[in-house]
C-alpha cells in the first residue's frame, strides 16, 4: 500500500468538486471518483444524474458504494501528509505576527502563500495541490496575508479585483454594472502600479526631508556644542564672581536676618500686649456672666431686683474694632542689603566676556524710527526717521498732546511693553547728547528732571567728555562713537554698551516698569554749530 501510494500523484487523491482530499470516496459507473457527500449534493441540484467530469448521464441515480481501495489509499496519504507536516512543524510553526495556515489542525504552520480564489492561506504542505493540480494552478497566489475575507465584496460576495477612481474604493465585477456603472473603473493592478509610482515619488520626497532633518540635527548639535562651550566659559567666570561675593553675601545675610528679627520682635511684643489685655477683659466678662447666671437662678424676688442694676452693666472694656497688628514691611531691608551686591555684581560682570554679552543683546534688535509728532519744534528729523539734530529756527507745528514743548526731546514710534529690546545710535562728532528709554506717560508740556524717578533711564554726554547716567557720574576710558541700548522689561534692566569696544558702559538694575516704554532721544543744542552732528539710529551688525 505504501509503495503504491508513493507512485500516485497527489492530485489523484483530490475530489474534483470540493478540490480537497477524498472523504468517503465513491466511484460512478463511468469510473470517476468523488466524495460521497459531494456527488450526492451535486446530483440533488440537478434534474438528472450526470458525471461532473465526463458529462455522461445516467437514466436513474446509481447506487453509490464507498470504494474501499481508494479510501485506504486516501487514509494512507493523509497519514503520510500529517507525518510530513509533523516533521517540519517545529521549524515552520507560525510565530506571532506571521500568517498561519488555515488548513493545519493542531499546531498552525507558517503560511507560504494565500489564494485569492479560495480565500485560504496555505503552508508548504497544503499548498502542493495549487502547484500540481491543473485546475488549481490557475488560481491567483500572493504572499500570505491575513483577513482574506476583507478582499470580498460585502454586497455581491465576489473578489474585489477592480478600483473605482470616482469613489476611490475597491469594487467587484458586479459592482461595475450596478452602483459604479458610469464610473471610471480600472483593474486593481493598473491602479496599484500608478499608486506605487506615486509612492516612489513620495518616498523620494520623504527621503529628502529625512536628509534635510538629519542636516538640521547636525546643525542643532553643533549649536548645542557651541552653547556648551560658551556655558562652560560663563560658569567659570561666574564662579570667580560668586567667590568674590561670598564673604559679602554671608555678612549681609546675617545683617538682614538680624534686622528682620528685630522688626518681628517689636511686632511680637505688641501682639503679646494686646493678647494679655484681651485675656484680662475676657476674664472680667466671664466673671460678670457667671454672676448674672447665678442671679437668674435665684427665686428671691427682692434679691434679684436689688442686685440686678449693679450686675446688669457690662464691665468697662476697650474698643477693639480698629486695633490691628500691622504686618511689618521687609522690602526696604532687602533693598538696602542687596542693591549694593547688585552693583558689585554688575562691575564684576563687565569683566566677563563683554563681547558675548553685547552679541546676546543684539539678538533682540528692533528697527527704531523717530516719531515726528513728538519732536520739539526746533528739531529736524530725516525723511526716513533715523536722524535728528537741532537748529535755531523754530518750525510752526501743531501743538498736539504728544509733542514735547519745553525741551529738545523726541521719542521713537516703537513701544516696549514686554520681552527684550535693543537698538544702536551713532553719537560720533557730538559734544552733548542724551538717549535711552522713557515712560510713555512722560510729561511733555512742562520741564522735567531726567532721572529714573521721573521715568527716564538714560545715558548722556555734556561738555565734550563728561558722561553720566543719572544720578551717577561716569568715568570712561574712551569716548563711544556708537551706543547700544538694551532693555529687559520683565527683569527690570536697562544696559548701555560701547558698540565698537563691545563693552558695557552702565546698567540700571532693579527697575520697576509699570507701563509701556519708548526709545528716547535728545540731540541737545547745536551750540552754534559745535554740536550740529545728528543722532543717527543705525542698523545692528553683530560683531564677529
Amino acid at each position: 500500500m505504501s509503495a503504491a501510494s508513493s507512485l500516485l500523484s497527489e492530485d489523484q487523491f483530490l475530489c474534483s468538486i470540493c478540490l480537497d482530499v477524498f472523504t468517503d470516496p465513491v466511484s460512478t459507473p463511468c469510473g470517476h471518483n468523488f466524495c460521497k457527500n459531494c456527488i450526492s449534493k451535486h446530483w440533488d441540484t440537478k434534474d438528472y444524474c450526470e458525471c461532473p467530469n465526463c458529462k455522461k448521464r445516467f437514466k436513474r441515480g446509481p447506487e453509490l458504494q464507498v470504494n474501499t481501495f481508494i479510501s485506504e489509499m486516501v487514509s494512507h496519504y493523509k497519514q503520510s501528509a500529517q507525518q510530513r507536516a509533523g516533521s517540519s512543524s517545529e521549524q515552520q510553526a507560525a510565530k506571532p505576527g506571521e500568517v498561519p495556515c488555515d488548513i493545519c489542525t493542531g499546531t498552525k504552520l507558517k503560511a507560504l502563500k494565500s489564494c485569492l480564489v479560495c480565500l485560504v492561506s496555505y503552508c508548504e504542505t497544503h499548498l502542493q495541490p495549487h502547484l500540481t493540480v491543473s485546475v488549481l494552478k490557475r488560481h491567483q497566489l500572493i504572499n500570505p496575508v491575513e483577513n482574506l475575507e476583507g478582499r470580498m465584496c460585502t454586497k455581491h460576495d465576489k473578489l474585489l479585483e477592480l478600483f473605482c477612481r470616482d469613489d476611490q474604493t475597491c469594487v467587484c465585477m458586479l459592482c461595475t454594472i450596478s452602483d459604479h456603472k458610469p464610473h471610471d473603473v480600472v483593474p486593481l493592478k493598473e491602479e496599484y502600479e500608478g499608486r506605487k509610482a506615486e509612492l516612489g515619488k513620495t518616498e523620494a520626497e520623504l527621503q529628502q526631508m529625512v536628509q534635510q532633518r538629519q542636516l538640521k540635527i547636525k546643525e542643532i548639535k553643533h549649536s548645542a556644542k557651541v552653547s556648551r562651550e560658551n556655558a562652560d566659559g560663563q560658569i567659570a567666570g561666574s564662579f570667580q564672581v560668586l567667590t568674590r561675593l561670598k564673604d559679602i553675601i554671608e555678612k549681609t545675610q546675617a545683617e538682614a536676618i538680624k534686622m528682620i528679627e528685630m522688626k518681628h520682635t517689636l511686632i511680637e511684643k505688641q501682639a503679646e500686649g494686646f493678647i494679655k489685655e484681651l485675656e484680662q477683659e475676657i476674664s472680667e466678662l466671664k466673671k460678670k456672666s457667671a454672676e448674672l447666671e447665678q442671679l437668674s437662678l435665684s427665686e428671691d424676688h427682692l434679691h434679684l431686683l436689688q442686685n440686678l442694676p449693679s450686675l446688669n452693666a457690662a464691665p468697662p472694656t476697650k474698643e477693639w474694632t480698629e486695633v490691628t497688628v500691622p504686618p511689618p514691611s521687609y522690602e526696604g531691608i532687602f533693598r538696602a542689603v542687596f542693591v549694593p551686591l547688585l552693583e558689585i555684581l554688575i562691575i564684576e560682570l563687565k569683566k566677563l566676556q563683554p563681547k558675548t554679552e553685547l552679541k546676546t543683546a543684539q539678538q533682540f534688535a528692533v528697527d527704531v524710527t523717530l516719531d515726528p509728532d513728538t519732536a520739539y519744534p526746533t528739531l529736524i528729523l530725516s525723511g526716513d526717521g533715523k536722524q535728528v539734530h537741532h537748529v535755531d529756527a523754530q518750525k510752526k507745528l501743531p501743538d498736539n498732546p504728544e509733542r514735547f514743548s519745553t525741551a529738545l526731546f523726541v521719542v521713537g514710534k516703537q513701544v516696549i511693553s514686554t520681552g527684550r529690546f535693543y537698538f544702536e545710535v551713532q553719537v560720533k562728532g557730538k559734544t552733548q547728547w542724551i538717549l535711552g528709554v522713557a515712560r510713555q506717560s512722560i510729561n511733555r508740556k512742562q520741564p522735567i528732571i531726567i532721572d529714573p524717578q521721573n521715568g527716564l533711564w538714560t545715558l548722556g554726554l555734556m561738555n565734550e567728555n563728561e558722561y553720566y547716567a543719572p544720578p551717577v557720574r561716569l568715568s570712561l576710558k574712551s569716548q563711544p562713537k556708537k551706543v547700544g541700548v538694551f532693555v529687559d522689561y520683565e527683569e527690570g534692566l536697562v544696559f548701555f554698551y560701547d558698540v565698537d569696544a563691545a563693552d558695557l558702559i552702565y546698567a540700571y538694575t532693579g527697575c520697576c516698569f509699570t507701563e509701556r516704554l519708548l526709545p528716547f532721544f535728545n540731540p541737545a543744542s547745536n551750540l552754534g554749530g559745535k554740536n550740529s552732528a545728528p543722532l543717527i539710529i543705525c542698523p545692528v551688525n553683530p560683531p564677529e
